[in-house]
């Protein structure tokens, strides 16, 4: 009687404050405003480097090419109206998805780069149906791979309840658990605890049977670079990250609020805010004029700036080896222009871990008996806890 009764309350407070800030909010409204005002100021109108997930542009001669590029990124945000999630039944992620939504970011960001190639490009008559396989992963259903049903009730095995917030470790740690169930990805993450990159698990992980076979690695590095602000010791080599080809991002954001890093520009960091609240929906075969309207809301033009400084000191940084030779590529670029920026090192490359080294691998994960898994890569999706909805998108 009291969860029904608190489940009621918390729907109609999903109302309320849908009704206050309307399906689109703050950066929505900003972008609008500056369109409807002259250009957006998301990339600086002077001659500088612009760097964009291990792409180098130049901000005035190549700004389209720098918008269509940030457009082709898969955008997360809040989204009201989904099947309702959890105990208390919520039916928005508005005030508490921001990180979840990161994660998702720079998780969808390896699948396109993996199964698309860093130079595909979106456009919003797109019917790819590679580029649907991914979307459709991130759907706010019970059923789909990557949702944040998915996603927070994963979180609860770590002790987090739904709707509380995530920091960007234990999001990672979700991640990494659910790669697992999705086969058609063909992807591992990996989670490099205590700022600590250790080889022996990454072959453990990644190498298959055949030496020269290897399953597809996104490392996350979750890194702590200050008390309350970041170092600026630490700036040259956040940079030198999002500059190398198997750049995925950072997860981050600035304090209490999570955003998703994917470039820079001189002393500005670029990034996607979540914080923007849209109807929930399926995408799809995206053959209806709904479903391409659905579709068209994971995608914005223009990316933010933020200062280096204003940064919250509690971030990951992320990449994507597709190959056994990319990784070796990146640990020589990690040692040689990365780790050597500052003393102390932004992380340390270990060839092995210490024998009495907690890390998530040691935790013992609880069954999941009620997981109805697929019987192949293209089945339908998995829900985890209990029986879908039959309202469900």
């Amino acid at each position: 009687m009291l969860v029904s009764l608190y489940a009621q309350l918390a729907r109609g407070m999903d109302s309320v404050f849908e009704a206050y800030l309307g399906p689109d909010s703050v950066l929505a409204g900003a972008v609008g405003g500056a369109v409807g005002s002259g250009e957006p100021e998301d990339i600086p109108k002077r001659n500088a480097n612009v760097w964009l997930l291990g792409k180098r542009y130049n901000a005035i001669q190549e700004l389209e090419v720098i918008r269509r590029d940030i457009q082709s990124r898969l955008w997360c945000t809040y989204r009201h109206g989904f099947v309702p999630l959890g105990e208390v039944q919520l039916t928005t992620d508005k005030g508490w998805g921001c990180m979840l939504r990161c994660g998702q970011m720079v998780l969808a960001q390896a699948l396109i780069e993996l199964h698309l190639g860093r130079d595909w490009f979106w456009t919003p008559d797109c019917r790819d149906t590679t580029y649907l396989k991914i979307v459709n992963r991130f759907e706010d259903t019970r059923k789909s791979f990557y949702s944040i049903h998915q996603i927070a009730l994963m979180g609860e095995s770590q002790n987090k309840a739904v709707g509380e917030w995530l920091g960007p470790n234990t999001v990672a740690q979700i991640l990494k658990i659910l790669v697992r169930f999705d086969d058609w990805s063909s992807l591992n993450v990996h989670v490099a605890m205590d700022s600590t990159v250790v080889l022996d698990d990454i072959f453990t992980l990644c190498q298959e049977p055949s030496e020269s076979a290897w399953k597809p690695l996104l490392l996350i590095v979750p890194l702590r670079l200050g008390i309350s602000d970041i170092n600026p010791i630490y700036v040259p080599a956040l940079k030198r990250c999002l500059e190398l080809n198997s750049s995925c991002g950072m997860i981050g954001g600035r304090p209490n609020q999570a955003l998703y890093f994917l470039g820079y520009v001189d002393d500005e960091v670029l990034y996607l805010d979540p914080h923007t609240t849209q109807r929930a929906g399926a995408v799809a075969q995206k053959t209806t004029a709904a479903e391409q309207e659905l579709d068209e809301s994971y995608h914005q033009k223009y990316a933010a700036r933020l200062s280096f400084a204003a940064m919250d000191p509690s971030l990951a940084v992320c990449f994507l080896c597709k190959t056994r030779d990319s990784f070796n590529e990146l640990l020589q670029q990690l040692r040689q222009e990365v780790l050597s920026l500052c003393t102390p090192a932004l992380f340390e490359i270990s060839q092995s871990r210490a024998v009495d080294w907690d890390t998530a691998d040691d935790i013992e994960w609880p069954a999941m008996p009620d997981i109805d898994w697929p019987a192949s890569s293209d089945s339908e999706p998995f829900a985890l806890l209990g029986e879908c909805d039959s309202k469900e998108y």
